[in-house]
């Protein structure tokens, strides 16, 4: 490894040239940074950044060769192939065409406490044996696919999604580099589910972490998000999301507020946003909805 750095991924790339090649960029409540970013061919090499990097290659088709942290590799990459760069070194990097990568990159601040809880301090980023190999892992794409769903249709991941994403992503990296996270069996105690789901409820208007639910049980995020969904049978963002549909619901039945402040009422930034994650739900638009609840019975 070489010096750490005080330099971010996302903060190279706002840089000069690199910031022209930046379609897409969304910070999480700084748990973790995406971005999409399309490149002529020729040498991506970067300084040392703070954050372990995912890629995801959208295109495909080319010659790839560098270094990134984990020794030399020469390949021809394939479309969805998978690379991760370690923190703190200058990554090399060579590619023969035209290319556009999907990038998710996990500050090392923000993850080695999380990190070390779910290994049972067995995790190490300076040892992660993973840096540098070209993979392919279908459970790692769904994650990611599913990240950049979320942010066309809310705009940026909630930080209960961006943490449970992560946890998801480097307990399948842990495996497949060899030192996987400690299994969890069962789920959450009644009690504590019940708290859990009244701390969601009472908090329906912000942008409630991972961190703060698994505090409350006493576990890390890793293993509460898994326990949850074995108590609750769903994530803990999908029942926040089930919470929130619920609460525009009411509202809309019973209330004449104005479908943008439900939105604001419920966390969500723009009533547009709200219309969009309404319909997934209920399969119609928040006004549509309201006029097919108040229309009046006949007999």
């Amino acid at each position: 490894m070489n010096e750490p750095t005080d330099l971010s991924f996302t903060q190279w790339h706002r840089m000069g040239e690199q910031a022209s090649y930046v379609r897409t960029s969304k910070s999480p409540g700084g748990i973790l940074d995406l971005l999409e970013v399309e490149r002529p061919a020729g040498d991506m090499s970067r300084p040392a950044v703070t954050d372990i990097v995912l890629f995801e290659d959208l295109l495909g088709g080319g010659r790839v060769r560098g270094d990134l942290g984990g020794g030399r590799f020469d390949v021809r990459s394939k479309k969805g192939d998978l690379a991760v760069a370690a923190p703190n070194f200058a990554a090399t990097v060579m590619n023969d065409a035209n290319h556009q990568l999907r990038s998710l990159a996990f500050p090392v601040r923000q993850w080695q406490s999380v990190l070390d809880e779910a290994a049972d301090g067995r995790f190490s980023f300076e040892n992660f044996c993973i840096y540098g190999r070209v993979f392919d892992s279908p459970a790692i794409r769904r994650v990611v696919g599913n990240l950049w769903a979320i942010c066309k249709e809310e705009g940026a991941p909630s930080r209960l999604l961006a943490r449970a994403a992560g946890c998801e992503i480097f307990a399948e990296l842990c495996r497949l580099g060899g030192a996987p996270f400690a299994p969890t069996t069962g789920g959450l105690a009644p009690r504590t589910t019940l708290r859990c789901q009244e701390l969601m409820r009472a908090r329906l208007s912000e942008d409630i972490s991972l961190d703060e639910l698994a505090a409350e049980a006493q576990l890390s995020p890793y293993h509460f998000a898994r326990m949850f969904k074995q108590s609750v049978g769903v994530p803990p963002r999908v029942y926040f999301t089930q919470l929130r549909m619920e609460k525009a619901c009411e509202l809309l039945a019973l209330t004449d507020l104005p479908i943008t402040e439900i939105a604001f009422k419920i966390g969500y930034s723009s009533g547009q946003v709200l219309a969009r994650v309404f319909f997934k739900y209920q399969h119609m638009g928040p006004s549509d909805y309201r006029r097919a609840v108040r229309v009046p019975y006949s007999f």
